[in-house]
């Protein structure tokens, strides 16, 4: 049986609420019947969004996707615990979250096609989302930078007095950051109220973890910042909820950051433009579709009589049905006004920046629209 993660347990042991095979080794969390179902749609939810976003981004109808697939456990899980005030600070997957927490599917759509919808306005590539509603700040492809800036909002909050826990997510690969190190640094010796959430999913795109750090785990790189630290078994919904809720509940209560690191597995590539097989075997990847998140939570709300057996693919087919809706109506939707090029910047468009605007329609208008170039994309 796993130990009740208290921030302090050994660092080479993963706390676990649900085994491999979906039975319970330890207390479960206080969640309802409904709550508990709660979690297992929105991962599906998530494997059925990746499954539409990826097929269109192949048929070449949106640009570029990161998916999530074998990960949904970690990102869902651990999301839940936040409370309706607390802030969720992105690193690239956790988009399923924000549409858990608030933001509409729509909006969701919108961005991957860039349309008139796009709350961005076409600032951002593909699958960068942002919502104001669930506290969801844009992000960025370089990596770390959304760690300073996630713990300077929490101890903005601290000062403000403000009840809200600020949850910064990365990959293991950002452990190697600079923002990794200042912000964990900070973090500790302002006691600001956040979470740092590590999600070790094996490959920072073709680099394995292993050769990321000669530490023993990533957790123990919380001690040098005098903060604790949870190893968790990131295929383990319940699990990934529990350590979360724990690590909230310290930081809320203004006893400082801790570092919750989720153990899972990309299944897929880093994102749409890479091709895993050139970095990773088969035989790798084959013992880990044996974990596969969605399968264990389902097993044991079966065997705890809260699902019943085939309920999945109907929940799915519900799902796909929702996604394809939205996509045909994001697909219809006007595209992005040219116009936003120069909003939003001033509070009146200047001269030297209509003069440019001006000069663009003259060109578009006399040679037509640039055509797509055919480079790679790096990532």
């Amino acid at each position: 049986m796993s130990p009740t993660p208290t921030m302090s347990k050994s660092e080479l042991e993963l706390f676990q609420i649900l085994n491999h095979e979906g039975e319970l080794v330890d207390s479960l969390p206080k969640l309802s019947k409904k709550e508990l179902k709660h979690l297992l749609v929105s991962m599906l939810r998530v494997r059925c969004t990746d499954g539409r976003m990826l097929n269109l981004q192949r048929a070449g109808r949106v640009g570029f996707v990161g998916t999530s697939t074998g990960q949904e456990a970690a990102m869902i899980g651990s999301a839940a615990a936040l409370k309706k005030q607390d802030w969720l600070w992105s690193g690239l997957r956790e988009g399923g979250a924000a549409v858990m927490r608030g933001l509409p599917l729509s909006e969701y759509v919108a961005q991957m096609y860039c349309n008139a919808n796009d709350t961005a306005k076409g600032r951002q590539m593909c699958n960068h989302f942002q919502h104001k509603g669930s506290n969801y700040p844009s992000w960025s492809s370089v990596i770390g930078t959304q760690i300073p800036h996630g713990v300077g909002a929490a101890f903005a909050a601290k000062q403000r007095g403000m009840d809200e826990v600020h949850a910064i997510y990365f990959g293991d690969g950002a452990s190697s950051s600079n923002g990794f190190h200042s912000g964990m640094n900070f973090a500790a010796v302002w006691k600001a109220p956040c979470v740092f959430v590590l999600v070790n999913n094996g490959w920072a795109i073709s680099v394995p973890a292993r050769d990321q750090t000669r530490a023993a785990t990533f957790g123990a790189k919380a001690k040098a910042y005098g903060m604790p630290a949870v190893e968790v078994d990131g295929n383990d919904a319940l699990a990934c909820y529990e350590a979360t809720r724990l690590a909230c509940e310290r930081a809320r209560k203004g006893e400082g950051p801790g570092l919750v690191v989720l153990n899972t597995y990309r299944m897929a590539g880093h994102s749409s433009s890479d091709d895993p097989t050139k970095y990773r075997t088969e035989e790798e990847v084959q013992p880990w579709l044996d974990r596969d998140p969605i399968a264990r939570l389902e097993t044991f709300l079966i065997g705890k009589g809260q699902l019943k057996k085939g309920e999945v693919k109907t929940i799915i087919d519900e799902l796909n049905t929702e996604i394809d809706a939205v996509i045909h109506e994001q697909e219809a939707a006007d595209p992005m006004s040219w116009r936003t090029l120069v909003e939003d910047v001033y509070s009146e468009v200047p001269a030297h920046l209509r003069h440019q605007y001006n000069e663009f329609l003259r060109i578009e208008e006399s040679y037509g629209e640039a055509r797509p170039g055919d480079g790679a994309f790096p990532l």
